[in-house]
């Protein structure tokens, strides 16, 4: 356990530390467009945290925002925190020195809030390594009055009862008001204690505290109940659904890092949620309703936000970019804006569906022309349509000509294997799929030099998805699709050098997969694996599969359970999942209804443009489809299934 030592900052024996450490200036503060504010003249004081190194979550929008619209208010305070790396960590133990924020290297300890966001599940063991270092109790159970309360937000959150022990509570979906709301009931009763401080904020029905409520289970080891243990407290936890993006134009001034990050641009949300109904993605259910911005309120951002940060790169980001409503008027206003800069445009991965040459052309026109990227995430037309990928291979191809035809010598392709129902067949298709999309280009440009590269994922069942009921493709299945796939391109004579395939290792998408579905029972494994040495899992150095294997034996056999049990089971239509008292606005029999299309091959229409299809989300939370004046909202007009 760390040693706390009280003190405005640490930074003066931090800093004599930091010689002896890899990259220490990311550790140093003091970038651009940071806030400090006096300690002694705000009312609640919050410490934000990514849980992974600072070169990653320095990147993260979500950090940036709430930053922001904390540190706006006057009478509250917002600093930030890291994942330390281990080097340094064992010498700030060695010495005593806890966990500190980036801004004036204060002790977290001495925050009112640890706000955390969980983006992924292998972030979990940096969670516990971040409270040991900070000295603070990792067991919700064993905090004190004078603990910070440790309140956890971001997609993995949507089912936090893996680290159920851990947190104190768990914000579900947009956190601009959330985090407003629960300061402002923080402000309010500062004399009150640890446990009438989270009594407070579960009777509101949007912040979910795990320690009240109680978890019954059946004789085969299936959840029987989860139910409240304390009066006022409701049976299911609701979303907090944001509207009216352009009332919340964040971030304004985000910070410039001092070291190198993943991402280096100013990113601007130009929509929130996804109505394509992609049956593996997460995010894509869970924020729904789609809220787009307007064109007005998305070039102020980026006028602002350029002048704030002096980056050269604007992100126009989104679950699908292309998507919105206005993209070709939105690409091409930002274009003219910077003609002649050196200010480029990108968007992330792009539907096939929604790509167009003259959107490529506005994106590249005042920088360099890359590859264009696309995901497909199914190799077969049979395998789109289990996962509601409504990409037609003959459209594909089609937009992939037109592309080569304007000049681009590269396509990008992402898939997934393992994905519910796959077979060998459909794996091998990526490749098939690939090949046609060399002929096309050679055939267009009279050239050899085109290029596919081919990227794939292992596919990993997630909460909240119409494929939360199926079984975990095994690890060995799926690695052995993906080599036999690479071989076959290694050794075609015509194609292998033409065609580039790239694909990680399964093992720790298993471990992804089992703490994904997970319940209250996995917290002992997490803490084991902690314990055992288990920190940055989301890097691949720094990943073990056995120690995480080895501790879920230990722990899961006592209980009559396993890895197994938890990842390539799959589940019935009523058996109660972890996370079922979490309202996110999805209609559970809608979703299951859903996975019986997956499994008959049916697809489903985006409902912008075919009409409602009941997922319930618009009615369950009283909300709606927010679009620019070319779109056009559907609402909660009801139109059957089928």
């Amino acid at each position: 356990m760390a040693v706390i030592v009280k003190s405005s900052s640490l930074f003066p024996r931090l800093e004599a530390l930091l010689p002896r450490v890899s990259r220490p200036i990311q550790y140093v503060g003091s970038e651009v467009n940071s806030t400090v504010k006096d300690w002694e003249s705000v009312e609640i004081r919050w410490c934000l945290m990514y849980p992974d190194a600072y070169a990653v979550g320095q990147s993260n929008q979500g950090i940036a925002i709430l930053y922001e619209v904390l540190n706006e208010r006057g009478w509250i305070l917002a600093e930030r925190t890291y994942s330390i790396w281990p080097d340094l960590a064992g010498l700030m133990r060695d010495e005593g020195i806890p966990q500190f924020s980036w801004e004036t290297a204060r002790p977290i300890r001495d925050f009112d809030v640890l706000g955390v966001s969980l983006q992924t599940e292998l972030g979990y063991t940096n969670l516990l390594e971040a409270l040991d270092l900070a000295g603070i109790p990792i067991r919700s159970a064993d905090r004190r009055d004078e603990d910070p309360l440790v309140i956890v937000g971001g997609h993995a959150s949507t089912n936090p009862e893996p680290v159920a022990d851990f947190i104190d509570a768990a914000i579900l979906g947009d956190g601009e008001e959330a985090v407003l709301e629960v300061s402002e009931i923080l402000r309010t009763s500062q004399q009150a204690t640890r446990q009438e401080k989270l009594l407070l904020l579960a009777q509101t029905g949007k912040v979910y505290v795990p320690a009240f409520y109680d978890v019954t289970y059946e004789p085969d080891k299936t959840i029987a109940a989860v139910t409240p243990n304390r009066a006022g407290i409701p049976a299911n936890v609701r979303k907090y659904t944001l509207m009216n993006l352009d009332a919340w134009p964040y971030p304004k001034h985000p910070i410039v890092p001092t070291a190198e990050t993943v991402h280096e641009r100013y990113s601007v949300e130009i929509f929130r949620g996804c109505l394509r109904g992609c049956r593996f993605c997460q995010a894509g259910m869970i924020t729904r309703p789609v809220r787009e911005r307007s064109i007005d309120v998305i070039g102020a951002m980026v006028e602002c936000g350029l002048k704030a940060t002096g980056y050269e790169e604007v992100g126009l980001l989104s679950l699908s970019s292309a998507d919105h409503s206005e993209i070709d008027q939105i690409t091409t206003g930002l274009a003219d804006r910077y003609q002649g800069t050196n200010v480029s445009l990108s968007l992330p991965s792009t539907r096939v569906d929604a790509f167009n040459i003259h959107l490529a052309e506005e994106l590249s026109r005042n920088g360099r022309r890359s590859g264009l990227t696309f995901a497909p995430e199914g190799g077969s037309e049979r395998m789109r349509q289990v996962i509601n990928k409504n990409v037609d291979e003959d459209d594909m191809i089609a937009t992939v000509k037109a592309a080569f035809t304007s000049g681009w010598r590269s396509i990008k392709l992402y898939f997934m294997a393992g994905l519910p129902t796959e077979t060998d067949e459909d794996v091998m298709a990526i490749g098939a799929l690939a090949r046609r999309i060399i002929d096309v280009g050679r055939e267009v440009t009279g050239r050899r030099d085109v290029a596919c590269t081919i990227s794939i994922g292992a596919f990993v069942p997630k909460p909240h998805t119409s494929f939360q009921w199926a079984a975990q493709c095994e690890t060995d299945i799926v690695m052995e699709r993906m080599r036999t796939l690479k071989d076959s391109i290694r050794a075609d004579r015509q194609y292998g050098r033409a065609i580039s395939i790239k694909y990680a290792d399964s093992r720790p998408s298993r471990i992804e997969g089992l703490l994904a579905r997970g319940d209250r029972r996995l917290g002992p494994v997490i803490e084991e694996v902690w314990k055992a040495g288990g920190i940055f899992d989301g890097w691949s150095e720094h990943f073990s599969y056995e120690r995480w294997i080895t501790a879920a034996e230990e722990v899961l056999s006592a209980q009559g359970l396993s890895v197994d049990w938890y990842t390539t089971r799959e589940r019935t239509q009523h058996e109660v999942l972890p996370w079922d008292h979490y309202d996110l606005g999805l209609d559970r029999q809608w979703l299951w209804e859903d996975w019986q299309d997956s499994l008959a091959e049916i697809t489903v229409a985006d409902c912008r443009w075919e009409g409602c299809h009941d997922c319930g989300v618009c009615p369950g939370l009283n909300v709606d489809i927010e679009m620019g004046p070319t779109g056009r909202s559907l609402g909660n007009a009801e139109v059957s299934r089928g």
